[in-house]
């Protein structure tokens, strides 16, 4: 499972025109759910972004989680993150979740997150949607949460 984590002053998701879900201060998660998640790797990933120390303490040095920072998650299922780019000039998307299986684990991952005591917001799975975010550093990271096996 991925995580493409950015530290935002301000988030939104934008569905037909008519904003789904905002944040202020917190972070901005692109999740994308590969072949082989499941429930633990769900689980996990939201553990990580809650507990992701990319907030500065007093010293300005990234010490500080977003639950630390009383800030919020905004997810955004993203299923393009699974993609195979090693060749040609077309990605493939054989390594991504089926639907199905990407729609319950993106839900899984908002739930995870909700129970650890985070605010949450997030898109909707399937939907086009429009994100608009500002980018405070800017601060962004790729974590991954490989199944276990």
């Amino acid at each position: 499972m991925i995580g493409l984590l950015q530290r935002v002053s301000r988030a939104a998701v934008t569905i037909d025109g008519e904003v789904v879900a905002r944040i202020a201060t917190g972070l901005l998660v692109l999740v994308g759910v590969e072949r082989g998640d499941g429930p633990a790797e769900a689980k996990r990933l939201a553990e990580r972004l809650v507990e992701y120390r990319v907030f500065p303490d007093a010293a300005g040095r990234m010490n500080v989680s977003v639950k630390d920072a009383g800030g919020a998650i905004l997810l955004v299922p993203q299923f393009t993150l699974a993609a195979d780019t090693r060749k040609g000039t077309r990605p493939g998307f054989s390594k991504a979740a089926d639907p199905a299986v990407g729609a319950v684990l993106f839900e899984r991952v908002v739930e995870e997150v909700g129970a650890l005591g985070v605010p949450t917001a997030c898109g909707r799975f399937g939907a086009s949607m429009e994100v608009d975010l500002t980018n405070v550093g800017p601060v962004t990271f790729w974590l991954q949460v490989a199944p276990r096996g």
